[in-house]
């Protein structure tokens, strides 16, 4: 009798698609009296080849709710039907902090198969609760989806060898930090850092000319001189160069500052992230003075972002009140043109 043992294994493998989409809110005490079952709903993201959108209804989703509670739908807009999904829904305050005010609670993974329009949440919040947080974050607040689309399952071997996740970064870093293999100073306000010639060559264009082309000016032994710059900026730019990252150490220099030298580097990439994060951060005190950086250093989707402010809330007056918003008048005088176009057309829309 043969006694070998026949043994297999198998794994089930399921895909997904993951997006997060925040919907911010202001202005809520004039969206009141709007009517129950009337909604404000966000731009629509996507997720799996299929489209969403979050809708609030400042008066609720049914009659009944018109006076205690603002509703809140997950609503499903496009794309194939009966997707099957995980989600979660936060009520957010201004700093990113979640809200304890939710009545149904929404900020675990929700399982729902969008058949349907959508999921609907009716007694979101109570409104006797949401006015003292309406009051500490200038009327408005925000709603943050993350949205989980389950796809397909699937069998795969389990022989098959799993890969670990790219640590090139790492490598990278540790070679910057050490200073091993450096081959170049550079002099930024008396401080010296050491890098790289050809880890800054390929990374930087300027770079590129500055140490290898027809721009070199020093010698090979000599520190390069890199004016008009803060030491805590270029420690950040570096560190970009050689790990693709922004630094999570939180350094004084502020946020904007980078997207200057980005600029002058030619990192494209590190522009934008910086960009975006400036655009989380946009508030009536420093509106003008992000604007007026977008406008001298190209950053088409920052401007849109600080025209829309100014245009969409009515605040241009305290605004103007700024130091940000003199020293816009006097650098980028056209700018303020565009801004009464904005706000001419939103009130005529």
């Amino acid at each position: 009798m043969d006694k070998r043992r026949s043994e297999t294994s198998s794994r089930l493998v399921t895909t997904s698609a993951q997006a997060a989409h925040n919907f911010e809110v202001t202005d809520f005490s004039l969206l009141e009296g709007m009517g129950a079952g009337r909604y404000v709903s966000s731009r629509a993201f996507t997720a799996g080849g299929r489209a969403w959108n979050i809708r609030v209804y400042p008066d609720g989703w049914k009659e009944e709710d018109k006076a205690a509670h603002a509703s809140v739908l997950l609503c499903f807009v496009g794309g194939a039907k009966d997707a099957r999904t995980k989600f979660s829904l936060e009520l957010q305050e201004k700093d990113g902090e979640v809200s304890d005010l939710q009545v149904q609670d929404t900020t675990t993974m929700t399982s729902h198969t969008f058949g349907t329009p959508g999921a609907t949440f009716p007694k979101f919040v109570e409104k006797s609760k949401l006015k003292p947080l309406l009051r500490l974050n200038g009327d408005g607040f925000t709603i943050r989806c993350v949205l989980i689309v389950v796809g397909e399952s699937k069998y795969e071997d389990v022989g098959a060898m799993a890969f670990p996740p790219s640590d090139i970064h790492q490598h990278f870093e540790h070679m910057l930090k050490d200073g091993r293999g450096a081959d170049v100073a550079l002099d930024v306000d008396g401080q010296l850092f050491r890098a790289h010639r050809c880890v800054l060559a390929a990374r930087s264009p300027v770079f590129a000319a500055e140490l290898f082309g027809p721009m070199k000016e020093t010698k090979d032994t000599e520190p390069i001189k890199v004016d008009d710059m803060e030491p805590c900026v270029f420690e950040e730019l570096l560190h970009f160069m050689y790990t693709d990252r922004i630094s999570d150490d939180k350094r004084e220099c502020g946020d904007a500052t980078p997207v200057v030298a980005a600029d002058r580097y030619g990192l494209d990439r590190l522009r934008l992230m910086c960009e975006a994060k400036l655009c989380r951060g946009i508030d009536a005190r420093t509106v003008a003075t992000t604007l007026a950086l977008a406008e001298q250093h190209r950053c088409a989707r920052l401007k849109d972002a600080c025209l829309a402010f100014v245009a969409s809330r009515d605040m241009l007056g305290a605004v103007m009140e700024t130091d940000g918003f003199k020293h816009l008048a006097a650098s980028c005088p056209l700018v303020l043109v565009e801004i009464l176009d904005r706000i001419v057309k939103g009130k005529s829309q």
